[in-house]
This record gives C-alpha cells, sequence and structure tokens, in this order.
C-alpha cells in the first residue's frame, strides 16, 4: 500500500510519525492530510532510511536543490560532492537530472549517498538514450519513456517530474496565442519535438493509468512537471499556461483516485503582481495537492544574480501558499553551477522559505525569531548563534566584534540602552 492508502485506511506510518515529530505537529493531522492528497511524504518503497519529509499544508517550506552530469561536465565524483554541499547548506531534497554518459551510475550513486528524498525528471534519461539509439529525440518509442519510469522507479527515486500535463491541446494554444520564449522546459521541448514530429499524442498524457500503476508500484511520488511554464516575464498567465494548468489539475484528481501521492510544478518567471492570483488558480484547478515552485523569477534582467530574484519571488510565493523550493544558483541562465553555486543556492531558498513561512504564520518559524530578538537584547551569543539559520556566519562575524558580538553599536548598543530603561536588561 502507499502512503495515501495506508492514510485512508486509518494507519499512521513511520514516516507520518517522523514528519510530525519534525514540525511540532500531530500524527493525525499528517495522516489526515496525505489521506486528502494535501500533503506529500515522498518515500520510494525501495530506499534505504533517510530523513523523510513532508511537503504540503500546514508544514514548513521545503526546499530542493539540482545535480546531475552533462555532456560537457562529466564529472561524478564533483556531483557527488555538491550533493554533500547541498545536504550541509540544509536541502530537504535534490533532483538527479544528469544527461552524461553513465545515467543510471550517477543515480545510483546518488541514491547511495543521499539522506534526503531524492527525485529526478525521466524524461532526459529516455530522450538522451534515444538520440544514442537513434539518432534523435523524435525518434524515441512510446516504450522506451515507460521503461525508463520502471528502471528509474525500481531503483528508489522517491519523487519524480513527469511531462504528463502537455498535450496537443496545450500546444495548440501556444501555436495560436504566441509567446516570447515558446518552451523553456528542457522536457518539455523533448516531449513538444517529438509530439510535433510524429503528429501524435503525448504518451504520458494518453497513457497517464500506465504512468500511475507503475509509480503505485514502488509509492513514487508523482511531480506533475510544468512543460508550458512562462520563461520570461510577458508569458507569465498566457493562454498555454492556463491551458497547461487545467490539465494538471484534472491529472491530479486522478492521481489522487488512484492512491499516487502527487503534487504539482509551476512556474518559472512570474511578476510580483502575477504571483497571487497564479497560486491561488494553480491549488483552486489541482485540488490543493502541494505546489512545488521552479524560481520563482520576479524579473528577466538579472544573470548572475538570479538566485536573489528568484528568492524575492519564491518567498512571496510562498506566503501566498507554495509548497516547495526548487533553488537557483548564481549559474541560472548561464552554465552549470559549481559547488560554491549550489551552496549559495540553497542558503538563499531556505532564506526565502523562512521568510514565506513567517508570513504564513507558521508557529516554529515565529519561535525561532521570537527567540533571536531576545537573545539579542540578552546579548546572549549562545542563543543567537543557536537561533541563527546559519550560525557559521554568526560565528565568523562576531568573532570580530566585543563580548556579546555587536561591532556597530558598541557600548552604545541600542537595544541595551533602552532595555535598561525598561527595565528588562
Amino acid at each position: 500500500m502507499t502512503q495515501v492508502l495506508k492514510a485512508r485506511a486509518g494507519i499512521i506510518t513511520e514516516e507520518m510519525e517522523v514528519v510530525a515529530a519534525d514540525e511540532n505537529l500531530e500524527a493525525e493531522f499528517i495522516r489526515q492530510e496525505v489521506a486528502e492528497g494535501r500533503i506529500v511524504i515522498p518515500r520510494n518503497k525501495n530506499r534505504k532510511e533517510f530523513k523523510y519529509c513532508g511537503i504540503g499544508a500546514g508544514l514548513r517550506i521545503k526546499v530542493n536543490a539540482l545535480i546531475g552530469t552533462s555532456s560537457d561536465r562529466d564529472d561524478m565524483e564533483m556531483e557527488a560532492r555538491k550533493l554533500a554541499i547541498a545536504e550541509e547548506a540544509g536541502c530537504d531534497s535534490f533532483m538527479d537530472l544528469s544527461t552524461g554518459k553513465d545515467i543510471d551510475g550517477m543515480r545510483k550513486q546518488s541514491l547511495s549517498l543521499a539522506h534526503v528524498a531524492v527525485g529526478s525528471t525521466m524524461i532526459y534519461q529516455a530522450g538522451i538514450e534515444a538520440i544514442e539509439k537513434y539518432g534523435s529525440v523524435v525518434s524515441m518509442r512510446e516504450e522506451d519513456i515507460f521503461e525508463v519510469i520502471e528502471r528509474q522507479a525500481a531503483d528508489g527515486l522517491d519523487f519524480m517530474a513527469i511531462h504528463c500535463a502537455l498535450n496537443m491541446d496545450v500546444i495548440k494554444r501556444m501555436q495560436a496565442t504566441g509567446r516570447v520564449t515558446d518552451v523553456v522546459s528542457r522536457g518539455g521541448a523533448f516531449l513538444t519535438g517529438w509530439m510535433l514530429h510524429n503528429q501524435k499524442e503525448n504518451p504520458l498524457y494518453e497513457k497517464f493509468d500506465r504512468v500511475l500503476e507503475i509509480l503505485k508500484a514502488y509509492d513514487v511520488t508523482l511531480s506533475l512537471g510544468d512543460a508550458i511554464r512562462p520563461g520570461s516575464i510577458a508569458d507569465s498567465l498566457d493562454g498555454a499556461q492556463l491551458q497547461g494548468m487545467i490539465i494538471q489539475g484534472e491529472l491530479t484528481r486522478r492521481a489522487q483516485e488512484a492512491g499516487v501521492q502527487v503534487m504539482v510544478e509551476g512556474p518559472g518567471h512570474v511578476p510580483l503582481n502575477h504571483v497571487e492570483a497564479t497560486m491561488q488558480v494553480q491549488k483552486r484547478l489541482c485540488n490543493n495537492a502541494p505546489y512545488y515552485i521552479l524560481g520563482t523569477l520576479a524579473t528577466d534582467v538579472t544573470p548572475g544574480y538570479d538566485h536573489i530574484s528568484g528568492a524575492i519571488g519564491g518567498a512571496l510565493i510562498g506566503a501566498c501558499g507554495a509548497d516547495f523550493l526548487c533553488y537557483l544558483t548564481p549559474a541560472e541562465h548561464l552554465g552549470l553551477p559549481t559547488e560554491e553555486d549550489v551552496r549559495t543556492g540553497v542558503i538563499t531558498t531556505r532564506m526565502a522559505a523562512h521568510i514565506a513561512d513567517i508570513a504564513k504564520g507558521n508557529q516554529q518559524a515565529w519561535a525561532r525569531d521570537l527567540e533571536m530578538a531576545k537573545a539579542r537584547v540578552a546579548q546572549n551569543l549562545d542563543r543567537q548563534i543557536k537561533a541563527a539559520l546559519y550560525p557559521e556566519q554568526l560565528k565568523a562575524t562576531a568573532a570580530v566584534g566585543d563580548d556579546h558580538g555587536c561591532v556597530v553599536c558598541g557600548t552604545g548598543c541600542a537595544a541595551q540602552v533602552a532595555a535598561e530603561y525598561f527595565g528588562i536588561a
């Protein structure tokens, strides 16, 4: 039985108990929300134990990192270091997006080293193998696609981005309305090219029940890939995106009814004035399934600093109800991220997630900030370090300050002077 089916049968699993303890919530609350599809706990039945995380309603916003080889940088040892760095920086999960020579080997390495949930975008491997076998992505066989899903699920992946919500109606809508950036999703581009070349429907949409059958067998969480997300501010909330969101909603309900855990991906480049509307429409259409954000990039003009733009957009969309943020690094739109880029990406996205948690009224987030404020007034550096999201940075900075770690005010610390007058020093 999957987590969903166990939850519906009234069973509180070990994974639910772990999530409840981590979130300081009742296990019964977690069970109910998993049963209703508002929380997912990615955990493949073939996977060894790891640090489980819950994603969805009432929980802290989680952060996902990306690693993976490519034809330009096929270094599995480097990717292993990136994985360790991402975990050290506090990611809750990561996706292996490898397209290098040994995709299977890289995935097995990731699963053996990881202490968090591991995901993938399966069409990458199917597309790369089609190029190797037949000379092009458009020559890919339908059976090849499903064989890759089965293979990756059997290896132990906990969640899988699958672009099932792309169909001919969505493509026709995009062609009719026009776009500045067309298709920016790599997986979406693979499938769009295949569909137009072969004049056939997307097999992942047409045979969605077969996708669900495989995922259900291994209890893999379906991440409904956003093949048509906007790649520029100008394309946000256009007809193609809205058409794709409608299809995502239909498939989400089918997955939930089948007992498969499902979350929904979106949305790319979004101006801040579109964020709340995007969130409301997506949640309404998708039966309040957890929402997994790729971005959100609040502007197109910050190459080299897209991790900051993404953190701004991510904080707002998180405050509006998003549940899961995929990091952006300084290398976004420029190239493959370095090890330091990975660290920076996780740090900035965790900051965005925490800021959003405060706005959503998460009790753990509020308690942490309150503790920091009280520790500053009390001039208690140890308590400040304990409350800090990244204590090492505080330690390093405090080392050059005075006894209470403030080099700006020194003995004239405003908080301490006020505390003396209020009798709380």
